[in-house]
């Protein structure tokens, strides 16, 4: 691995002055400057890109963060935003000529409001600390993505995080009911509440996958549910991923929503048991993962109902959980995949696209004609219910060529969502991994609008420069619909 210095984007000099400033609005351990110090900001969840940035400041109250953004806006100063940093898409990436503002100081929860069911937290706690604070009187919040034990809630705002449950409880769009935002020249704006509805326009929603590009997030709102009274989890055994996504298809054909449902194939299976040990089935191509929960005698009535589509589906095996600890078990293997697959390969590339759930068993074939054309293996694991596809490219960036070939690979399975109908993102966002993928999706006059949204936060483009969108534009020549292309400012980033 190489470390890259600080480049010289911004003179020396000028360095000092800006480092000296931010010293002076967030004094004490504040302000990181230092290479060896600032070294383990220098990439996110996406392993692959690093780059050290311009200074690293960790406010601790939102006058701070508020005197900062003002500070940046008035100097043409650039600013990334970031959370926990387990973004997958190099959504808080740093930049060489940018301020990184850490948010990981704002880890306070400020209200549990069990009557009105909502919490009110800063954006540094963690997805997980929300359940915890809740679950004594019996409340959880339902968004959980893998990463739930150590990824921000407000990351979650910025990538409008899933999990394993968005299926029948939605994405973070739909258990957000408001925010606390700072826009780039330090304005403070509240969007939302408590109340389940604003009037006007829906600028919460537009926040909420917003991806750092439009302001920084200094309070949210959840909304947090009761325990369902039962929960049951069963997994299937199926003879091929095919017949395992014709079972998904089938059982919200029925009309039946289940909790959850994941689909894992036999790498995944294999690595999974090896790492947590729970008894998952070792001689089946595919296993389905599916939850049920509501009121026991639903629960039941669902769960028979379920076992018939499957054997109908050609199901080899099953195991219905029978305690609340096997199913926790049941799903602790699903849960570690992205781990354990880390474990039969030096490395690994985690992919995230979305798909129709028709189309499940055409995707699955063609990303083993896929795996076959670079060269490469691939372990499939995705939340099924919703055509949230998760392939782990397995490759070892210490042998010449596979780095290239398993991005070469990941953009293939993207090109190969968007052809039957899906979209480049479930719940990673675009960040820099997808944006030059962006134009698969959409034509010009789409990714000109979205910019346009981008240009009503944030005029001169210094929050989050270079993620998303694959052009770089003028806003005041936007309205003429013209749009000045360029370098981007990853085009030729250092990778280890």
């Amino acid at each position: 691995m190489t470390l890259l210095p600080v480049p010289d984007l911004i003179a020396p000099m000028q360095r000092a002055q800006i480092v000296a400033d931010l010293r002076a609005l967030v004094p004490g351990e504040g302000v990181v400057d230092d290479a060896r110090s600032m070294r383990v900001f220098e990439s996110d969840g996406l392993t692959a890109y690093a780059q050290m940035p311009l200074v690293v400041v960790l406010p601790e109250t939102v006058d701070q963060v508020s005197a900062v953004l003002a500070y940046c806006h008035r100097n043409g100063v650039k600013v990334v935003p970031r959370g926990s940093g387990t973004s997958l898409s190099g959504g808080a990436l740093p930049l060489g000529d940018a301020v990184l503002l850490v948010m990981s100081r704002f880890n306070r929860i400020l209200e549990v409001d069990h009557a009105n069911r909502v919490v009110v937290a800063q954006p540094g706690v963690t997805n997980l600390g929300i359940t915890q604070a809740v679950q004594d009187q019996g409340f959880y919040y339902a968004p959980d993505p893998s990463s739930q034990i150590a990824c921000s809630i407000g990351g979650n705002v910025a990538e409008n995080s899933g999990g394993v449950h968005c299926l029948k409880y939605g994405l973070t769009a739909n258990n957000v009911l408001g925010v606390e935002l700072v826009l780039i020249d330090g304005t403070v704006l509240r969007l939302g509440g408590k109340h389940l509805e604003a009037g006007g326009l829906d600028l919460l929603g537009v926040v909420t996958g917003s991806e750092g590009l439009l302001g920084v997030v200094t309070e949210v709102t959840v909304r947090i549910l009761r325990k369902p009274a039962t929960a049951r989890a069963v997994m299937w055994g199926f003879p091929t991923s095919e017949s395992a996504g014709d079972c998904v298809a089938r059982i919200i054909g029925a009309g039946i929503i289940p909790g959850g449902m994941e689909i894992m194939d036999r790498p995944a299976i294999h690595a999974a048991e090896a790492f947590v040990q729970v008894g998952y089935p070792l001689d089946v191509e595919a296993l389905l993962i599916v939850e049920l929960d509501g009121p026991e005698v639903e629960v039941n009535e669902l769960l028979d109902r379920c076992r018939a589509i499957a054997g109908h589906a050609g199901a080899v095996s099953e195991r219905v959980s029978t305690s609340e600890a096997e199913r926790m078990a049941i799903w602790a293997g699903r849960k570690a995949a992205f781990p354990a697959v880390g474990r039969i390969s030096p490395d690994y590339y985690c992919m995230d696209g979305t798909i129709p759930r028709k189309a499940l068993s055409r995707v699955l074939s063609g990303i083993r004609d896929l795996s076959d054309k670079h060269g490469l293996r691939v372990a499939n694991v995705f939340h099924a219910g919703d055509g949230n596809l998760h392939p782990l490219i397995l490759y070892d960036a210490n042998q010449p060529g596979q780095l290239d070939a398993a991005e070469a690979f990941g953009a293939d399975i993207l090109r190969l969502c968007v052809a039957v109908g899906g979209v480049l993102t479930g719940e990673h966002g675009v960040g820099i991994e997808k944006r030059d993928l962006m134009p698969e999706m959409f034509e010009k006059v789409d990714l000109d609008q979205q910019v346009r949204l981008k240009c009503a936060f944030d005029e001169e483009h210094l929050l989050n420069p270079g993620k998303v969108y694959p052009q770089l534009c003028r806003c005041a020549e936007l309205g003429r619909m013209h749009v000045h292309h360029g370098q981007l400012p990853f085009a030729h980033l250092p990778r280890f």
